[in-house]
């Protein structure tokens, strides 16, 4: 029998008023108003569950959306945010060039790609054949990527940090990965 193929749209949420604690940060008042792409863009479609991290942001991003569909928004510890620890420079390139690299206090990017990864393979078991919509952020989005294509890396996410939202929709049959496309984004850097 063949597989039915799994659409999983992940939503990179919009852009957050920084501060202390990274669970509860809000969306400033242009991401409040930038969530409405995600509407936007998935509105002609059949929606069949919203999934998200459990981080305020991510939840208020695809919220506008879930609303519209009629749906609870389902959350996963699993798709939260890396700890961060550190801001130096040079920091970064180090996390994306060694996976196992921390700086003190952070995550490295094994454990986000890990945990995000035992999530997904949940969700395309659970609603195999559907349409889900995941709130996410940068970092656990292009762990995924990177999963799916080893070639993805600084330069990746250093091309689509400034995106919120960043709308990206991976297409599965089974657990394989046969598709990949950028659907939109809210370029905030410029």
């Amino acid at each position: 029998m063949e597989n039915k193929l799994t659409n999983v749209i992940f939503v990179r949420h919009a852009q957050s008023i920084y501060g202390e604690n990274d669970r509860i940060r809000p969306l400033t008042e242009e991401g409040l108003e930038d969530r409405k792409i995600v509407l936007e863009t998935i509105k002609n479609r059949t929606i069949d569950a919203f999934i998200c991290s459990p981080y305020k942001r991510s939840i208020d991003t695809i919220k506008l959306a879930a609303d519209y569909f009629g749906h609870e928004i389902e959350t996963d510890e699993r798709l939260r945010e890396r700890k961060a620890g550190s801001f130096e420079e040079g920091l970064l390139e180090k996390r994306w060039k060694d996976f196992s690299f921390a700086e003190e206090g952070g995550e490295n990017l094994n454990s986000v790609q890990k945990r995000n990864m035992e999530a997904l393979e949940e969700i395309l078991k659970k609603y195999e054949g559907k349409t889900i919509v995941v709130g996410t952020h940068g970092t656990a989005l292009s762990t995924i990527m990177n999963f799916y294509n080893k070639d993805f890396g600084v330069k990746d996410f250093l091309r689509i940090v400034n995106w919120m939202p960043f709308i990206v929709e991976m297409i599965f049959e089974g657990n394989k990965l046969t598709d990949i496309s950028e659907l939109s984004y809210v370029d905030k850097n410029s």
